[in-house]
Order: structure tokens, then C-alpha cells, then sequence
């Protein structure tokens, strides 16, 4: 699975984990408890989800085979947390990571939309520099522009992280050049052991394997340990 085949509930923690950092650092990395109460938040989240702790395990444990995430829990720490690679693994930061998240978050934006709701992860000063991420999402093959609606002077945004994107406009043909691939930036910045963000045309290299498989075993540990300390606290 690539990056551009993302669950609902993936695209979810994924913005969770990108805003929290930027928004709340001293609470981060994120509990699964806290991790599952900011995916289910009423505010700031569009739609309004009512995710169970286990859906977020398991959107959680996917991003980290996508390597998009990681466990960030200590040895001594009984608590599973998670911290997102977003910024490693897409080669983005500020303004733009801000965007992407905020666009995980609540679906479809304007430009004026995207430049009020990241004001607390990020400063863009004018519309001008939101269009500008926005241009660069679009050529690194994060984003896309949509049609505008019925009586709506912008136009509207959507990532393209989702398996099946949820708009009700048909994707006019973006300002920039769409490119060939899915996601070709993404190949060019991760290192080698992040080859299961290769799309999957590409033949998956024996490393790209190995890493799905540490990753596995890693959230497989982390269940066991949380199991214990249940087990324990009983």
C-alpha cells in the first residue's frame, strides 16, 4: 500500500499527530488515549468521527509500516506513544506540513479557509503564500485543486492521501503540472530503508521488506506491552 492509500482513520491520526506536535509540543508524542481523543475531537475535525481505541491502534501501527510514524515509547514508560515522520518521509515542513495537516483534518478548503486554520501551527502572512504551498503540495503530488462550487469565489483544495477522496466536485486540471507517478517527491527524499513509500509499481527491494517486517514486530511488542501493563495494573 502507498502513501496516496491511506484509511480514513490513517489520514486521520496522521493530521492528529502532525498538529498536536506543532500545536501542544509538551504533550507530545501522543498516548493511544490521546492520540483517539484528538481523532475524535468536535472541534477543528471534519467529519466528526468516534473512532475506537483500537481503530486508532491499528490506523497507528499502519502508518508506521508506511513509515510515516513510529513508536515513541521509552523503555521505562508504560504508555504507547506515537510521533509522526512526515516531515523525513514527504520532505515538507511549516507552512506546507501545516496545510497537509489541516487538509487531513477537515477535507476540502479554500485558501482563505487553510490560511485561518493554520495559524496556530504556522505563519502565512497573505493568501499569496497559502497559494504558494499550495502549488508546491500540488507538484510534489499531495494536492489538488478543485472546481469551485455554486456561488463560491475560491477555489477548494483536497490532499490526495486518500484510497477515495471525499469531494463532492469533480478535480479540475490543477495550475501546476500533475505528475506521471504517484508521488514521485516522495521517492526522491526517503532514504532507502523508507522503499514501502515506493509506489507500488516499482518492485519492492529486499530492504523495503525487512523494513515492513521491523515495523511489524514493533507494533506487535507495543500490543504485548500494553497488554502487560493492563495485566499489571490489575
Amino acid at each position: 500500500m502507498g502513501v496516496t492509500q491511506l484509511s480514513a482513520p490513517e489520514q486521520r491520526v496522521l493530521g492528529c499527530l502532525i498538529e498536536k506536535r506543532l500545536t501542544t509540543p509538551d504533550q507530545y508524542p501522543l498516548s493511544l488515549n490521546s492520540l483517539r481523543l484528538a481523532a475524535n475531537q468536535s472541534t477543528n475535525r471534519d467529519p466528526v468521527t468516534h473512532y475506537d481505541e483500537p481503530t486508532v491502534r491499528e490506523a497507528a501501527q499502519r502508518l508506521c509500516k508506511h513509515g510515516l510514524a513510529r513508536l515513541a515509547s521509552g523503555h521505562t514508560s508504560r504508555a504507547i506513544k506515537y510521533r509522526h515522520l512526515a516531515e523525513e518521509a514527504l520532505g515538507i515542513g511549516g507552512a506546507p506540513l501545516a496545510v497537509l495537516a489541516v487538509l487531513l483534518l477537515r477535507g476540502p478548503q479554500t485558501p482563505g479557509e487553510l490560511k485561518l486554520r493554520i495559524e496556530r501551527m504556522a505563519r502565512v502572512d497573505s493568501l499569496a503564500e497559502i497559494e504558494a504551498v499550495l502549488a508546491d503540495l500540488g507538484q510534489r503530488g499531495y494536492a489538488l485543486r478543485l472546481d469551485r462550487r455554486p456561488g463560491q469565489k475560491e477555489d477548494r483544495f483536497i490532499h490526495l492521501f486518500a484510497a477515495e477522496p471525499d469531494t463532492d466536485a469533480p478535480a479540475t486540471s490543477p495550475a501546476w503540472s500533475p505528475p506521471s507517478a504517484s508521488l514521485p517527491a516522495v521517492t526522491a527524499v526517503v532514504a532507502s530503508p523508507r522503499a514501502d513509500l515506493v509506489p507500488s509499481e516499482v518492485p519492492a527491494a529486499s530492504a523495503a521488506a525487512l523494513a515492513e517486517r521491523v515495523a511489524a514486530l514493533e507494533a506487535d511488542v507495543a500490543g504485548l506491552r500494553a497488554e502487560l501493563s493492563e495485566l499489571r495494573e490489575q
